[in-house]
């Protein structure tokens, strides 16, 4: 694979770690995006080493820094934390999608947002860091980028539900089932939905994405925190 591509710099400071630009580069490159380039590789290969790499840090740490936890809990914790929808939040504070490789029917329903292919690319990045450097600076780098999800992850239900854990939250404090308002905006082909959500008349989270129930799921996290913060368990 050539040198030719995105322009990475900016996507590995983020990352805090560099990665040789053309395991990179093919990272980025989706299969939409190889097809029409004539059968290029894809970021497949990448994606499936990612996988087993991203489970092994994740589960050892949720291992070692929740002793007290039974086996039920931690795995339902490493579900939420490795989730499409929890490593495209990953991908979006990158802005990830701004450096995909995507073919053109991708771009034009809107790949570049889409969880699928966000959540994807993540774990193809993972693989490439991990050929690049092996397991320790990989680790690192990946402990960084799911911190946040790994804390989000040991304040959720069993449900593994923002929706059902912000509703479980909200009756344990005696205040009103949560209510969800959402606006669709754009063509057709590329819809973009805006999710309040409303705790009595008060809003309590917002959330954004390409179809209704991403929107309400993460309009219902931010929600989370902010009424868990209140109830003074955070």
């Amino acid at each position: 694979m050539s040198k030719a591509g995105p322009d990475v710099t900016e996507l590995e400071a983020k990352l805090g770690l560099s990665i040789d630009h053309e395991l990179l580069v093919l990272a980025l490159t989706h299969r939409s995006f190889a097809h029409e380039a004539g059968g290029i590789p894809t970021n497949e290969r990448l994606e499936f080493l990612g996988d087993s790499v991203l489970g092994l840090i994740v589960t050892e740490h949720l291992y070692r820094a929740y002793a007290e936890h039974r086996e039920g809990d931690l795995a339902r914790m490493r579900a939420a934390t490795v989730s499409q929808r929890a490593l495209a939040q990953v991908a979006r504070e990158l802005e990830l999608g701004k450096y995909l490789l995507l073919g053109r029917g991708e771009l034009a329903t809107g790949g570049r947002d889409k969880d699928s292919i966000l959540a994807d690319t993540v774990e193809a990045i993972i693989g490439a860091a991990y050929l690049c450097h092996g397991l320790e600076p990989t680790r690192e780098m990946t402990q960084r980028l799911v911190a946040d999800l790994v804390r989000q992850a040991a304040g959720l239900g069993a449900s593994l539900d923002w929706k059902t854990s912000l509703q479980e939250l909200a009756a344990s404090m005696g205040r009103p089932a949560p209510t969800y308002e959402v606006v669709a905006s754009g063509p057709d082909h590329a819809r973009h939905f805006t999710a309040r959500v409303l705790i009595g008349a008060e809003v309590y989270g917002r959330g954004e994405g390409s179809s209704k129930k991403a929107a309400e799921l993460r309009g219902a996290a931010e929600a989370h925190g902010k009424l868990l913060a209140e109830s003074g368990r955070a």
